[in-house]
C-alpha cells in the first residue's frame, strides 16, 4: 500500500488555541482524509512544543509547575483536535521522554559529524518568537522583524551548528527541487536568504534550563526550535523503530505557517542533511489568518474556540468555509458574515436544494427507488461530460493543495445539477406516463451527481458526504475508484429527512462573536465584583525579607527568606530580579500572600507570594508605610 505522511506544525503552547492554530490542523487532516480515500496508509501528526523560555515565563507568571503548566495546556489542544474530530494519527509532545532522547541522539549525530562546535553568542534575541537576529534584520526600535516586539541584547557560551556550511547544498536543492519550498513566493523568500548567505546558528541556551540537556554538557539546553523541528523523526520511531520510520519517512508534506518558514526550509534541511537523512519531500508555508482584517489576540477578543463556531454553525459548515474562502497558501481573513453567507448560499440553496429535490422527486415519481437508467437526451451529454471534467480537475487540484479550486469545480457541478433539472423540467414529465423512461434518466443522472458530489466532497465534509448517501441509500463505504459516471445499482429506497443545511436567517440570528463578548462583559462584570467573603479568604501579612538570591541559571527569580513574626519563616520565590537586587531587598517591609497554595519554580519551592503594582516596564513592590512588626494582618 502507498504510504503518506503529513505533519502539522507543533503548537506552542503558551496560549490556548483558536480558530487560527485549527486552521493548519484541519487543513492537514483535510490532505489526510483525501489521502486514505484515494486508497493510502496515511500518518499524519500534529502536537505540542513545550520548552524554550517563554514556555516557562508562561508558568511563573501563573505561579504553576512548568510541567504541570505543560500537561494542562496540552490536553486543551488534544481535546479540541478530538471535538473537532480529526484524524490524526500521532500527538507529539517535546517533553515526553521518548522525545527528549531522539533529540539528543540526533544532535550527537551533528556533533559527530563535525558541525557542533562551542562558541559565544551576542547579538537580539526575541523571547515571544524564540528567535535570533542579526542586528540588520531589526525594525526600528531594536525590534522583532516577525512580531514587531522588543528584542533582547544576549551574551552567553553557546555551541554552534554549521549552518553556513550547508548554504551551497541548499541552493543547489532549491534549484533542482523547485517543488521543495512552496507556493513559489514563499520559495523565493527562502532563496533571497540563502543568496545572501548563511551565518552558522546558536543551538543552545545557559540562561535556563527548560529544554532538553545537550548531551555531555547539561548546563546547556538545546535551543527550542532545534528541538521542535526534530519531532518529525520522533513521533514515527527514530532512531530506535526502523521499521515504522523507514515506512513513513521521508514525510510527504510539512504545512507551516509562514512566519517559521526560515526554520523548516533552511535549517531543518541542514540538519538533516548533516545527520545523513533523507529531507521532506515537500514543505508548504501558508499565510496568517486574521479575524474581520485584525490579528488574532486575546487583547481583542477575537481569539474565539472553534468549537463556539462548531456548536453554532456545524463542524462540516465550518471545513467547507476556511477551504473554500481562505485560498491556501496566502493570508486570509475570517469572517462570520461570510461564513453565514457561505451556509446559506453553497449549502443550503446549492447541496441541501439539490439533495432536497432529487429525494422528493424520486419518492413522488418512483415509489421511493432509484430508478434505472432510460431514455437519454443531449442534455445527458453536457452533464457527463461537466462531472468528468470535474473529477479530473478534482483530484488533480486536490493532489497540488489547491482546495479552493477544487471546491469551486464541485459547486460548479452541484449548480448545473440544479439548472439540469430546470432544464429537464420532470414534474412536467411526471404528468405523462410515456415519458416515463426519460424521467428515470434524469433521476438516475440526479443521483449521480449527488453520488460523485458526496465522494469529492468527503474529506472536507465528512459528515455531509455520509448523510448524502445515507439518503441515497449508497454504500457508505466508498472510496476514490468510485468517482464515475457508471451507472447505478436500481431499486434502492431514498429516505427523505430535514434539510442538511437549513437556512440562517440574519435578521434574528445572534452571531457567535456577539454571544462571546456578551459573555466576556458578564465575566468581566463577575470578576470586579466580590463578596466580603470572597476578600476574607486572602490572608495578607506583612513580612521583613530576611535573605536574597539570585536562583542560579535564572535571570528573572530570586529566592527570598521572609520573616513573619510569630507565624514563622517562609521562603518565597518571586520574578522580580530585573527590577531589585538582592541587596537593596534585605530589611525591606513587604505585603504578602500568607496562605497560598505553595508552589514549585524552577524545583525550588514557594511558599507564598509577594504583591507588586506593575505598569508597563516599572515594577514596584507594596511596602508598608510605619514600622509595623513582621506577622502584621492586611485587611
Amino acid at each position: 500500500m502507498k504510504k503518506f505522511y503529513v505533519t502539522t506544525p507543533i503548537y506552542y503552547i503558551n496560549s490556548e488555541p483558536h480558530i487560527g492554530s485549527a486552521y493548519s490542523t484541519i487543513i492537514a487532516d483535510v490532505i489526510a482524509r483525501y489521502r486514505r480515500l484515494s486508497g493510502y496508509e496515511v500518518f499524519f501528526l500534529t502536537g505540542t512544543d513545550e520548552h524554550g523560555q517563554k514556555v516557562l515565563n508562561e508558568a511563573l507568571a501563573r505561579n504553576i509547575n512548568t510541567q504541570e503548566y505543560c500537561n494542562m495546556m496540552a490536553d486543551k489542544f488534544r481535546k479540541l483536535w478530538k471535538e473537532l474530530e480529526l484524524t490524526n494519527n500521532g500527538f507529539v509532545r517535546t517533553t515526553d521522554e521518548n522525545h527528549m532522547r531522539t533529540v539528543q541522539e540526533f544532535v550527537s549525530r551533528l556533533k559527530q559529524n563535525g558541525d557542533i562546535y562551542k562558541g559565544r553568542y551576542e547579538g537580539w534575541y526575541c523571547i515571544p518568537d524564540e528567535t535570533f537576529w542579526n542586528e540588520e534584520d531589526l525594525k526600528e526600535g531594536k525590534t522583532c522583524p516577525e512580531c514587531g516586539r522588543e528584542v533582547k541584547w544576549v551574551s552567553e557560551e553557546n555551541y554552534f551548528f554549521r549552518l553556513s556550511k550547508y548554504n551551497d547544498p541548499l541552493l543547489k536543492l532549491y534549484k533542482e527541487n523547485p517543488e521543495f519550498v512552496q507556493p513559489d513566493f514563499r520559495r523565493n523568500e527562502m532563496l533571497r536568504i540563502l543568496e545572501s548567505g548563511l551565518k552558522d546558528l546558536s543551538i543552545t541556551r545557559t540562561s535556563f534550563n527548560w529544554g532538553v540537556q545537550m548531551p555531555d554538557d547539561p548546563e546547556h539546553v538545546i535551543y527550542v526550535w532545534v528541538d521542535a523541528l526534530i519531532n518529525y523523526l520522533s513521533a514515527i520511531g527514530f532512531p530506535n523503530d526502523n521499521e515504522t520510520f523507514e515506512r513513513f519517512w521521508p514525510a510527504d508534506v510539512h504545512l507551516i505557517g509562514k512566519e517559521i518558514n526560515r526554520f523548516h526550509s533552511i535549517i531543518w534541511p541542514a540538519m538533516l542533511i548533516s545527520a545523513g537523512i533523507p529531507l521532506p519531500k515537500q514543505i508548504y508555508a501558508h499565510g496568517w489568518l486574521t479575524v474581520n482584517g485584525q490579528k488574532i489576540s486575546k487583547s481583542l477578543g477575537n481569539a474565539v474556540s472553534p468549537m463556539a463556531f462548531v456548536n453554532i454553525y456545524g463542524n462540516d459548515s465550518l471545513r467547507y468555509y476556511l477551504l473554500r474562502d481562505i485560498q491556501f497558501g496566502r493570508d486570509g481573513d475570517f469572517s462570520e458574515d461570510n461564513l453565514i453567507g457561505r451556509i446559506n448560499a453553497d449549502l443550503a440553496n446549492d447541496l441541501g436544494n439539490l439533495l432536497h429535490r432529487t429525494v422528493v422527486m424520486i419518492q413522488k415519481f418512483n415509489k421511493g427507488r432509484v430508478p434505472e437508467m432510460g431514455i437519454e437526451d443531449p442534455i445527458d451529454d453536457t452533464l457527463r461530460e461537466l462531472a468528468e471534467r470535474t473529477f479530473s480537475t478534482y483530484t488533480e487540484s486536490m493532489d497540488q493543495l489547491k482546495f479552493t479550486q477544487a471546491l469551486e469545480g464541485i459547486w460548479e457541478l452541484i449548480r448545473f445539477g440544479n439548472k439540469y433539472i430546470d432544464l429537464t423540467e420532470p414534474w412536467k414529465l411526471g404528468k405523462n406516463v410515456e415519458n416515463k423512461e426519460r424521467l428515470d434518466s434524469v433521476l438516475h443522472n440526479l443521483v449521480r451527481v449527488l453520488k460523485n458530489v458526496s465522494l469529492m466532497i468527503e474529506p472536507v465534509m465528512f459528515k455531509t458526504a455520509g448523510e448524502i448517501r445515507k439518503r441515497l441509500a449508497l454504500d457508505e463505504k466508498m472510496t476514490l475508484k468510485d468517482l464515475n459516471w457508471a451507472d447505478l445499482p436500481a431499486g434502492s429506497e431514498v429516505r427523505h429527512g430535514e434539510p442538511i443545511f437549513p437556512r440562517i436567517d440574519t435578521e434574528k440570528h445572534r452571531k457567535v462573536t456577539e454571544v462571546e463578548n456578551e459573555h466576556k462583559l458578564t465575566e468581566a462584570k463577575d470578576n470586579v465584583l466580590i463578596s466580603i467573603d470572597d476578600f476574607s479568604k486572602v490572608e495578607l501579612r506583612v513580612a521583613s525579607v530576611v535573605d536574597a538570591e539570585i536562583v542560579p541559571k535564572s535571570r528573572k527569580l530570586l529566592r527570598l527568606q521572609l520573616d513573619l513574626g510569630e507565624f514563622g519563616r517562609r521562603q518565597v520565590v518571586a520574578g522580580i530580579a530585573q527590577f531589585y537586587s538582592p541587596d537593596e531587598l534585605i530589611g525591606m517591609k513587604i505585603v504578602v500572600v500568607a496562605n497560598l497554595q505553595p508552589a514549585k519554580l524552577m524545583g525550588i519551592e514557594s511558599n507564598g507570594m509577594i504583591l507588586a503594582a506593575k505598569i508597563g516596564d516599572s515594577l514596584s513592590l507594596l511596602t508598608v508605610h510605619k514600622d509595623l512588626l513582621p506577622g502584621a494582618k492586611v485587611s
